[in-house]
């Protein structure tokens, strides 16, 4: 099939409910594999070194593919665009760069499944967005799947720092936060538009913060570690932010915020996996959690009959 032929696919009514669900596996896979490369850049970075240099890769990504498209952006709209660029991009890659300093990549993808939930809460609280009460009903089971595996997660390994958690769960209020804007006030926005404005907003700050850290000394590059943490980071900074915020902004606007931020269920069974291959802990109730959460997630997406 023709690409031009797959795209006229999409556009049938069929075709809209399947390319929601191709998005949100593709977002599942890039995202679930988002926390195992914070973790290797780790090694040979510090949180505010791998933030920053996160942020701006993408930005550098971001520019050679969208800067024409900022055109298309209304006067209007660049206050929203400022405001989720913080609080979608910029604040969060700090906060799980710190958090992952003292829990577990698996744990802290795990406490990200806390974003459907703030979705709902603020998107009724805050931004009028109304929910189905099967809606709520899928968030709250998936929350309990996912509350069961942070609690296995916790018996498993004794010695990591849940203090640390904070930090995500800050996270999770920015992102929910982030796709009710989108939805709001940047619907009729093209996408690519909102990830590169995004990164228009917040390249200079993350510059400054990335040279008023030691990145720049001898000190950083005689670390082993230090050129395969890069590597790491540009890998991160195209598939998990450049090209997957793309992709997630379209999911928000041909979808629900409810619907969009359900990726962050389907994760933690990803991240799982690379934890396991990477020598972390995992259990059988783990696994049967993560069915948990699978459920939740077809119940607030399924349709009334």
């Amino acid at each position: 099939m023709k690409i031009n032929e797959f795209c006229e696919l999409l556009k049938t009514p069929m075709g809209k409910i399947n390319v929601k669900w191709v998005y949100l596996l593709i977002l599942s896979i890039i995202w679930g594999s988002s926390f195992i490369l914070i973790k290797k850049s780790l090694l040979g970075l510090t949180p505010y070194q791998l933030g920053a240099l996160r942020t701006i890769i993408t930005g550098i990504f971001l520019f050679a593919v969208g800067l024409k498209s900022l055109k298309r952006i209304k006067k209007r709209e660049w206050k929203w665009i400022v405001i989720s660029g913080f609080l979608g991009s910029f604040i969060p890659a700090f906060l799980f760069a710190i958090a992952e300093t003292e829990i577990d990549s698996a744990i802290a993808s795990i406490l990200n499944s806390l974003v459907p939930l703030n979705t709902v809460l603020f998107g009724f609280a805050v931004f009028k967005i109304a929910s189905t009460k099967r809606q709520i009903l899928g968030v709250i089971i998936g929350f309990i799947g996912t509350s069961i595996l942070i609690l296995k997660g916790a018996d498993l390994n004794p010695n990591q720092n849940y203090l640390y958690a904070g930090f995500v769960i800050i996270a999770t209020v920015m992102y929910a936060l982030n796709v009710n804007i989108i939805k709001k006030h940047l619907q009729n926005t093209s996408p690519l538009s909102i990830a590169t404005g995004n990164y228009v907003a917040i390249f200079i700050p993350a510059l400054l913060i990335l040279l008023g850290t030691d990145f720049f000394t001898e000190h950083t590059y005689q670390n082993p570690d230090f050129q395969m943490s890069v590597v790491y980071v540009v890998i991160l900074s195209f598939f998990g932010t450049a090209l997957a915020k793309v992709l997630f902004n379209t999911l928000v606007q041909i979808s629900t915020p409810v619907f969009a931020s359900s990726v962050t269920y389907l994760m933690p069974i990803v991240a799982l996996g690379w934890g396991l291959l990477d020598g972390e802990s995992f259990s059988v109730i783990q696994v049967l959690a993560s069915g948990i959460i699978l459920l939740g997630v077809y119940l607030a997406h399924k349709r009334k009959p």
